[in-house]
């Protein structure tokens, strides 16, 4: 394989791939103004959970950057002493049971996903390698765009948050076919076109409960198929789930080299560590001023 060709590839696995997500925005150890606010139209105030975005954030120094870029984990300031300190303040504000502990090596991410005006709130959770760069949603005065998503992009490594509200809330998705996580996963690896894969294939599907919710670990596999005319063999765990409005994923893969050879543990270490929280974030918004952008 000539040097070009392996440009090619390892641009291809890089974050602009079917796998990596699109206008995101990095998370920085810094502060930006917020402006905040009710939207409903009764005019019922929101300032208890506000109060909780704010204080939570403050307490877990999690904050976003205002620059289009990524940045390593690092900048967080969580990987080594005082990580789970941190973490578990932040849970603690919006009243969400606390991590336990924190893997050897990784870093905790607790986000709410749907700050924007055009979603609904989730609060998300789930741990990664330290050295792995982390990517959020971009924020505008329109709403808000992009998911959760951390990476060693270069590499082809990802763990990425996916909903889908097309079908609303699942009662009971750990008694769901392989068929329904099939689809599912279909349509988290798909959202830049129907043409990036094939061969997809659900090989096991094992159900637990975590903190009394039901989640559904997916081990999947698929080919890729790039924009140059490559295949790329994926392999991959996903951790599945429905509360809320929708089926929430968080569905972690990378290269079938990769993965046989040192990868499957770690990613099914981010799957396992996956939790979602709707309850009591429903309705719940924070409105960016339009000269913060």
């Amino acid at each position: 394989m000539t040097k070009f060709t392996l440009l090619c590839v390892g641009t291809l696995l890089s974050g602009t791939t079917a796998f990596s997500p699109s206008n995101t925005r990095s998370i920085n150890k810094g502060t930006i103004g917020l402006s905040m606010s009710s939207i409903d139209s009764d005019g019922n105030s929101r300032r208890s959970f506000l109060s909780k975005v704010v204080g939570s954030a403050a307490l877990g120094g999690f904050s976003l950057a205002t620059q289009q870029s990524v940045q390593p984990a690092q900048a967080l300031g969580l990987p080594g002493g005082g990580a789970l300190t941190k973490v578990n303040a932040k849970l603690r504000g919006y009243g969400v049971p606390q991590m336990d502990k924190i893997p050897d090596g990784f870093s905790p991410l607790v986000e709410v996903w749907g700050k924007g005006k055009n979603r609904d709130p989730l609060l998300i959770q789930f741990v990664h390698p330290g050295d792995w760069i982390v990517t959020l949603p971009s924020q505008d005065t329109n709403g808000e765009d992009g998911t959760i998503q951390a990476g060693q992009y270069a590499k082809g490594d990802t763990g990425t948050f996916f909903l889908d509200d097309s079908e609303g809330k699942i009662d009971k998705i750990s008694e769901q076919p392989k068929e329904f996580f099939q689809k599912e996963l279909i349509k988290a690896i798909s959202q830049k076109g129907d043409n990036v894969y094939q061969n997809f294939k659900v090989t096991k599907t094992v159900p637990s409960v975590e903190n009394g919710q039901d989640y559904v670990i997916v081990d999947f596999k698929y080919d890729l198929l790039t924009g140059a005319g490559f295949e790329v063999e994926r392999r991959g765990v996903a951790s599945v789930t429905s509360t809320g409005k929708g089926v929430q994923v968080l569905w972690c893969a990378s290269t079938r080299q990769r993965y046989n050879k040192s990868t499957e543990s770690t990613l099914r270490e981010m799957a396992a560590s996956f939790r979602v929280y709707a309850d009591g974030l429903d309705s719940q918004k924070i409105v960016y001023k339009e000269d913060e952008y």
